[in-house]
């Protein structure tokens, strides 16, 4: 086992032990409630649900892009809810989008100071394919312990960092988004196509192959090696979700430097209506 990531037989062979908690992050951004109802149609035993809208951001507004950052009180008393402890409990995350969804959790919990969180390696696919147990039950959790989080707040950066230090020597801006989008070919969501002055693009899918599987690390650190001796990384995408897929990766590689811009593309482009 990598840290940070876990197998479909890993997961299987720990189910159900103590402080382990299971958390389903599937989700569609063109239909939000999907992920809820097929969680209740089948999931891994034991696994709990949150929702990327209604869990994992706040309520969108004109500015801050389409996924705030959760309120930290609200999201830290769910956490506790589901029976998780800080720094205690081993969580693991897992969607059906090549960690789309799943690493924002991810990333959510470690920004929190917690330790102990890992995505599953191919996640509901690789359960599924491999003929593992699933269920329909909604567990009920251990715990009702408030999730007592030590937030890094030097992890994010706003729209003002950004624009300030996003030309200077030694940062480098990337943007996560397909490559179509950042070119501005395409926009399917915000009203603006392009991308923020400056930046690069290296798309969140190349971390993992088509099945969702995390890429070799020989691969991966082909990909980010021209950056390492970048002082500063700031990642953005669309809302700063997929965008924690890269600094996932980024985890994995040992870059102790890779900031979070949550608004986004989204917030960036709602200056320029």
């Amino acid at each position: 086992m990598l840290k940070n990531i876990v197998s479909s037989q890993w997961l299987l062979e720990n189910l159900g032990k103590k402080d382990l908690v299971i958390i389903d992050c599937r989700f569609q951004l063109k239909d939000p409630e999907w992920g809820y109802q097929e969680y209740l149609k089948n999931h891994i035993p034991g696994a709990y649900y949150l929702n990327l809208d209604q869990d994992l951001s706040s309520p969108k507004s004109q500015h801050g892009g389409r996924h705030p950052l959760p309120n930290l009180d609200s999201f830290m008393e769910k956490l506790g809810k589901l029976g998780i402890v800080y720094q205690q409990t081993q969580v693991i995350a897992y969607d059906d989008s090549r960690f789309a969804f799943a690493a924002r959790l991810w990333w959510l919990l470690r920004f929190l100071g917690h330790g102990p969180v890992a995505l599953l390696d191919g996640g509901w696919n690789s359960w599924l394919a491999s003929s593992y147990p699933t269920s329909d039950l909604k567990p009920i959790p251990s715990s009702t312990e408030f999730f007592k989080g030590q937030p890094q707040l030097d992890w994010v950066v706003d729209l003002d960092t950004v624009k300030g230090k996003k030309d200077l020597d030694g940062v480098v801006l990337i943007d996560s988004r397909d490559g179509d989008r950042y070119l501005g070919k395409v926009e399917p969501i915000d009203p603006i196509a392009g991308h923020i002055p400056g930046a690069v693009n290296e798309p969140w899918k190349n971390v993992t192959d088509s099945q969702g599987y995390l890429r070799p690390l020989s691969e991966l650190k082909e990909i980010w090696a021209k950056y390492q001796d970048n002082q500063e990384i700031m990642v953005y995408c669309g809302s700063g979700v997929t965008a924690c897929v890269n600094l996932f990766c980024l985890e994995l590689l040992q870059f102790k430097n890779a900031l979070l811009y949550p608004g986004g593309w989204s917030d960036w482009c709602s200056y320029q209506t």
